[in-house]
């Protein structure tokens, strides 16, 4: 494999096409549609060259290559997204049951909050009442 002398060249290594124009200097940041440009055109001219011209369009072949290629991106990327969505919602629910349950701690300690402040009042009665003298 060739050595990646800047920052393209190592984006574009192991892509269709191979590498970058000679007339984009090194280090030089290329925009990704330039970059995907640059490869379809490269993509066609292999097949030209290897004599791969079926229907005799440049853009109708390239359709029918690369068309499987997305359809099956789609679905890869449908099915991720599927699995996403699903891990999602049990976080989702264990969210809710866990906000559930904080509202339920809340509420038994507000319950013994008060059921504690109504023996100190219980007791600080009982206290007076022993302290005065008959």
């Amino acid at each position: 494999m060739a050595e990646a002398n800047g920052p393209n060249e190592a984006a574009a290594e192991g892509e269709p096409g191979g590498s970058i124009p000679e007339s984009v200097p090194p280090g030089t940041t290329i925009s990704r549609v330039k970059l995907l440009d640059t490869m379809v055109d490269t993509f066609l001219q292999k097949l030209v060259a290897a004599g791969r011209r079926p229907s005799g369009m440049p853009e109708k072949d390239l359709c029918s290559v690369l068309a499987p290629y997305f359809l099956q991106q789609r679905d890869t990327l449908r099915h991720h997204v599927q699995k996403q969505e699903a891990k999602n919602q049990e976080l989702a629910e264990a969210v809710l049951a866990g906000r559930r349950r904080v509202e339920e701690l809340q509420q038994q300690v507000q319950a013994r909050q008060q059921a504690w402040q109504a023996l100190h009042r219980e007791r600080r009665k009982l206290a007076v009442v022993l302290k005065e003298p008959k």
